[in-house]
C-alpha cells in the first residue's frame, strides 16, 4: 500500500487541473497514489483525469454519476473510500503542491512516529496576485516540534480548518468514521473532527500547498452547494453536528467546552453578515444551539467582553441590535470630527500648493528624499554631501517621514510631508533628487529639474518590463508609472547594463548620467583606519572573519524567510566567523536564533558600512552584489530557489550561467554547501577571483570614488557630459 493517498475532488477545474496533477506527480517522493474524483463536470475535467491515469499507474479516476448531486462533500468522501494509503491528503483541483512538499511530509511523519494527524503550512495566492505566507504558517512555526494534542495546545484550533493542510492517518479516518458533511461548512467540521479525535498531532512549519484563489463566477458555482443568504444558518447546523459528534464519543467530552467556545465565537462573528430581515431567525437558532450544546457549568466572561455572547446566547435579539446601534453611533461620533478635519486640511493644502506654484522658482533650492522618505541615505545623500562642498550656493532640504525625524543627522534641514513648508518646497525648489519616484501629487513646473538616482543595479526586471510578469507587478499602475517617469530630466546609471535596462523599463526623455553610483564612492575611498573603526563598532574582533548575508526581497513573501539555516551555518563556521544578517528593508527584522556569532544588522543605517566591514558577501539576488563587487572581495551567491525567482519575478540575465560577467563567484544551493565553500577556501579561489574580475569589469566600470562629484558638476554646475552621459575623467581634481 502507498504511504500517501492524494485525493483530488474535481469540479470545473479544467484550466488548472493539469498543473495541479503535475505538481503532485513530479514530487521527489513517489510512494503515492492519486485519486481524482469527478462527478460529470461538463468542462471535461474527468477526461483530463483519465488522460493522466492512462499514462501513470499511480493515478486512478473515480467517476460519479452526473445526476447524483454529490457536491464537494460527496467527491471528497468518494475519494477517501477508494484510498488505501497510510495517510490521506486532500488537494483542490486549482491548487498546487509546492516542490518537495510530499518528501517533507513523509519525513516529518517518520520523525514523529506516525502521528494521527500532521498539519502543514500553505501559501495564499489571490486572484491576479502574488503568493503570500499565511497566519497559519506563522502559527505552525510557534508550536513545539513533538507530538501534541488539542487538549494541551488549544492554539491548534487557530490553524486554518480546511482539508488540504493536513495529512490524516487512514486508521483514524476509518475507526472514527470521519466524513465530510454537506454544505459549505462540511469541510471545516471535518478538519475540526480530525483535531478532536487525533491522539497525536504533529506540525510541519513549511508551506506545502499554494492556495490559489479563483475569480468568483456565479454561473460556475457548484450547483450542489447553496450560495444564498442561509449560509450563516448552515454554520449553526454544522456546529450542532460537531457537538453531537463529540457527545457521542465519551472520550472526547473534555474537549466540548473548548469547541463550544470556538463555535460560540464564530456564530457571534457571523451575526453582522446576516441580512437584517433574517437576523431574528439567526439569533433564535444560535440561542437554541446554546441551550442544547452549552456544557454544564460553562460561563462567558464577565463584563463588557462577555456581554454580546450572553445576549445572543439568550436569544436577546432586540437588546443585541440596540447595543450594536449604540456602539455604531459612538464610533461615528469619534471618527466624524477627524474625518472632517482631514478633508478640510486636504482642501487647504491643495489651494496653498496651487498658490505657491505661482511664485518664482528658487534657483538655490534642492529637495532630497530617499526610500519613500525614510531618512537621509543612499545616492541622494552622497550627492547632497558633495553638493555642500562643490555647490554651496544650492541649499538642500530633505523630505523625511514624521516617524523618521529623530534619525536625521544633526544640522541637516528637513521637512515632514503634508506641512505648509513641504508644499512650499515642492512648489518653489529647482532641483529634486530621489532614489524612488516622488509622490503623484508633485506637479512639475517648467524649469524644475528632476534627478532619478535609482538605488540598485537591475538583476530583476523593472518598470514596464513587469507587464509580462503579473505576479511581480501586482498593484502597479503602468499609466501612473509613465507619468512619474515623465518628470525625470536625468537618470543616474551605475554601468552600461543599467543604462540599457533603464531606457527600456522607464522610457522617457531623461538624459542618462553614466557616473557610477554616488553611494559607492566610499567603497573606493575608505581608509583602513575607517574600516577598522566600523568593524569595532559592530563588535567584530580583530582577526575574526566577517560575512555579510544580505538576501533580497521576494514579491511573493510578506515576511523575511532565510534560505540558510543560520543556526547550523554559525555552528559549522565556528567562533572565528561572525555572520552579519541584513534583511531587505521591506521586512521587519530577521528574527535571528540566539548565537553569539550571528549579528542582526537590519537596523544599521548604512549598508555601505556593512559592506566595508565584511570580508565576504553572501547574497541571493540582491543588488548589493553589484555594489560590493567594487571592493574586489569574495562574493558567494546562495540560490536554492533561482528557478522560482526567475520565473515569478523575471530577471535581466542568467546570474548562475557561470559565464564571465554573469556570475560573481561561488554558488551554493544548501546550507551545507555554503558552509563547505566558506571552510575549504573555494570562496576565495583563483577561479572565483577570475569570475569576480569579469563581474567588476561589467558592473563597476566607473567606481573611482568620484561619482557624486560627476553628478553635482553635471546637474548643479552645468558642466557638459561626455557622449555616454559621463563626465570626462576627474581623478586628481581638487
Amino acid at each position: 500500500m502507498p504511504r500517501l493517498s492524494v485525493i483530488i475532488p474535481v469540479r470545473r477545474a479544467r484550466g488548472h487541473l493539469r498543473e495541479c496533477l503535475e505538481s503532485v506527480l513530479s514530487q521527489s517522493f513517489t510512494d503515492i497514489e492519486v485519486i481524482g474524483v469527478d462527478d460529470g463536470a461538463p468542462d471535461g475535467s474527468g477526461l483530463l483525469l483519465d488522460e493522466f491515469a492512462a499514462r501513470d499507474d499511480r493515478v486512478q479516476t473515480v467517476h460519479l454519476p452526473a445526476d447524483e448531486g454529490a457536491g464537494a462533500a460527496g467527491r471528497r468522501n468518494a475519494g477517501a473510500e477508494r484510498a488505501v494509503g497510510d495517510y490521506f491528503l486532500f488537494l483542490e483541483g486549482n491548487f498546487v503542491l509546492l516542490p518537495g512538499a510530499l518528501q517533507a511530509v513523509a519525513d516529518r511523519l517518520d520523525a514523529t512516529g506516525d502521528p494521527d494527524l500532521l498539519l502543514f503550512g500553505h501559501h495564499k495566492r489571490p486572484f491576479r496576485g502574488r503568493p503570500q505566507p499565511t497566519r497559519s504558517l506563522e502559527l505552525l512555526c510557534g508550536l513545539p516540534a513533538g507530538r501534541l494534542t488539542l487538549a494541551e495546545h488549544s492554539g491548534l484550533l487557530d490553524i486554518a480548518p480546511v482539508s488540504w493542510n493536513r495529512a490524516v492517518r487512514r486508521t483514524l479516518h476509518e475507526s472514527e468514521k470521519l466524513a465530510f458533511g454537506p454544505g459549505q461548512h462540511g469541510e471545516r467540521m471535518y478538519a475540526l473532527q480530525t483535531l478532536a479525535t487525533a491522539a497525536s498531532v504533529a506540525v510541519l512549519p513549511l508551506a506545502c500547498v499554494e492556495h490559489r484563489r479563483q475569480r468568483y463566477l456565479p454561473d460556475l458555482a457548484d450547483e450542489s452547494e447553496p450560495t444564498d443568504g442561509t449560509t450563516p444558518l448552515q454554520l449553526v447546523e454544522a456546529y450542532a453536528g460537531l457537538m453531537t459528534f463529540l457527545g457521542d464519543r465519551p472520550a472526547l467530552h473534555p474537549l466540548r467546552t473548548l469547541l463550544f467556545d470556538r463555535a460560540a465565537q464564530e456564530l457571534l462573528g457571523g451575526y453582522p453578515s446576516v441580512k437584517r430581515r433574517r437576523r431574528r431567525r439567526y439569533v433564535r437558532s444560535v440561542a437554541a444551539f446554546h441551550r442544547t450544546h452549552r456544557p454544564e457549568g460553562h460561563r462567558f466572561p464577565d463584563g463588557a467582553k462577555g456581554l454580546r455572547p450572553r445576549l445572543i446566547g439568550a436569544g436577546r435579539y432586540v437588546a443585541l441590535g440596540a447595543l450594536d446601534t449604540v456602539l455604531a453611533l459612538r464610533r461615528g461620533a469619534r471618527s466624524a470630527p477627524a474625518a472632517l478635519r482631514a478633508q478640510a486640511k486636504g482642501r487647504l493644502s491643495a489651494r496653498y500648493y496651487w498658490w505657491q506654484r505661482r511664485r518664482p522658482l528658487d534657483r538655490g533650492l534642492a529637495v532630497y528624499a530617499a526610500y519613500w522618505n525614510r531618512g537621509v541615505s543612499c545616492n541622494p545623500e552622497a550627492i547632497f554631501r558633495k553638493a555642500q562642498e562643490l555647490a554651496p550656493g544650492v541649499r538642500g532640504v530633505w523630505v523625511v517621514s514624521k516617524n523618521q525625524v529623530d534619525a536625521v543627522p544633526p544640522g541637516i534641514d528637513h521637512v515632514v510631508p503634508g506641512t505648509r513648508r513641504y508644499w512650499a518646497l515642492l512648489a518653489r525648489a529647482t532641483y529634486f533628487f530621489n532614489n524612488v519616484n516622488f509622490p503623484d501629487h508633485l506637479v512639475k513646473r517648467p524649469g524644475q529639474i528632476h534627478v532619478m538616482t535609482h538605488h540598485g543595479t537591475p538583476l530583476k526586471i523593472m518598470g514596464l518590463d513587469q507587464m509580462e510578469y503579473p505576479a511581480a507587478a501586482q498593484g502597479l499602475n503602468f499609466d501612473r508609472l509613465l507619468q512619474r517617469v515623465g518628470r525625470w530630466d536625468w537618470s543616474v546609471s551605475a554601468n552600461p547594463h543599467s543604462t540599457e535596462v533603464w531606457a527600456r523599463a522607464y522610457p522617457s526623455a531623461a538624459r542618462s548620467l553614466e557616473t557610477g553610483y554616488p553611494r559607492n564612492d566610499v567603497l573606493t575611498t575608505a581608509t583602513g583606519a575607517q574600516i577598522a573603526k566600523i568593524r569595532a563598532g559592530l563588535g567584530i574582533r580583530p582577526g575574526q572573519r566577517a560575512v555579510l548575508y544580505a538576501p533580497t526581497h521576494r514579491d511573493y513573501e510578506a515576511s523575511f524567510t532565510s534560505r540558510i539555516n543560520l543556526e547550523r551555518l554559525a555552528d559549522a563556521l565556528g567562533p572565528g566567523t561572525v555572520i552579519m544578517v541584513r534583511a531587505h528593508y521591506f521586512y521587519d527584522g530577521a528574527g535571528l536564533p540566539d548565537r553569539p556569532t550571528l549579528l542582526d544588522v537590519c537596523d544599521h543605517p548604512r549598508i555601505e558600512e556593512l559592506c566595508l566591514a565584511a570580508d565576504a558577501l553572501v547574497t541571493d539576488y540582491s543588488s548589493v552584489m553589484f555594489d560590493y563587487a567594487a571592493l574586489d572581495r569574495p562574493i558567494v551567491v546562495h540560490a536554492p530557489d533561482w528557478e522560482t525567482y526567475r520565473t515569478v519575478r523575471g530577471v535581466c540575465f542568467d546570474l548562475l550561467s557561470g559565464a564571465p560577467g554573469d556570475t560573481p563567484g561561488a554558488v551554493s544551493t544548501s546550507t551545507e554547501e555554503l558552509a563547505r565553500i566558506l571552510l575549504d577556501g573555494s570562496w576565495d579561489s583563483a577561479e572565483n577571483g577570475a569570475l569576480r574580475a569579469a563581474f567588476r569589469a561589467r558592473f563597476c566600470p566607473y567606481d573611482d570614488g568620484h561619482a557624486a562629484e560627476r553628478v553635482v558638476r553635471a546637474v548643479l554646475l552645468g558642466e557638459p557630459a561626455a557622449p555616454g552621459g559621463r563626465l570626462p575623467s576627474i581623478t586628481g581634481r581638487a
